[in-house]
């Protein structure tokens, strides 16, 4: 699969390096009954074929952003970025994908955990999230708990927590219940923390928050 996927791109926009193969970054892609959409492209990892649509690395863009802001995606391409709840739904839409998701933390250990299934349904459902087993990784199953949840941000709370806002307590924008084992839009933090406002994956580190994340999806083998 990853190899088919690779050879559209390659096929279509003729990116290759000296050796024939395929480099990493950003292209345009032309998905059905939609505009050109830029995207990050990662041809190298388990094999490639995967679009990223989620980075953090430094904190130098803030995630702490209305529902606008995560319909659309935005973001620094040379840095963090969201590609965006409308295009990643468009694009998980049609066919079986894949997701993984990679984290780091402060220690410089870094583990993943890969999807058999990925999915993001459409604004009217609340961009709920759908996602299978672990098949793949150590990081463990921080999504089980957000599965068929509807995405919140700090200004439209779809959570299932009374009388308050998982978003604004957590400081993020997420598929949240009521709370969270994961959290990967909160705030960043310049170091260690255990506050629950930061970049969290209860099965790799509790509640102290990561350096760094990247979630990716590709078609499913």
């Amino acid at each position: 699969l990853g190899f088919r996927f690779i050879l559209a791109l390659v096929l279509s926009l003729g990116r290759v390096q000296d050796e024939g193969e395929a480099l990493s970054g950003w292209y345009t892609i032309h998905p059905e009954n939609q505009g050109p959409l830029r995207v990050y492209c990662d041809l190298e990892t388990d094999g490639g074929g995967w679009i990223v649509f989620q980075r953090r690395v430094d904190g130098s863009v803030d995630f702490y952003r209305d529902w606008s802001a995560y319909q659309k995606g935005f973001g620094d391409q040379d840095g963090e970025f969201w590609l965006g709840n409308d295009n990643i739904h468009h694009l998980t839409s049609k066919g079986e994908f894949q997701l993984r998701v990679d984290l780091e933390d402060f220690q410089k250990k870094r583990t993943h955990a890969t999807y058999s299934g990925f999915s993001i349904g459409g604004e009217e459902g609340g961009y709920s999230l759908h996602v299978d087993k672990v098949i793949d990784g150590k990081a463990g199953n921080s999504l089980s708990l957000h599965n068929n949840r509807r995405f919140s941000t700090k200004d439209v709370d779809h959570d299932l927590r009374q009388g308050a806002s998982c978003a604004e307590i957590h400081q993020g924008a997420w598929w949240y219940d009521s709370c969270l084992l994961s959290s990967l839009n909160g705030k960043y933090q310049d170091g260690e923390d255990t506050d629950q406002t930061g970049i969290i994956w209860v099965s790799f580190r509790r509640f102290t928050s990561l350096k760094s994340s990247e979630m990716k999806f590709r078609p499913a083998l």
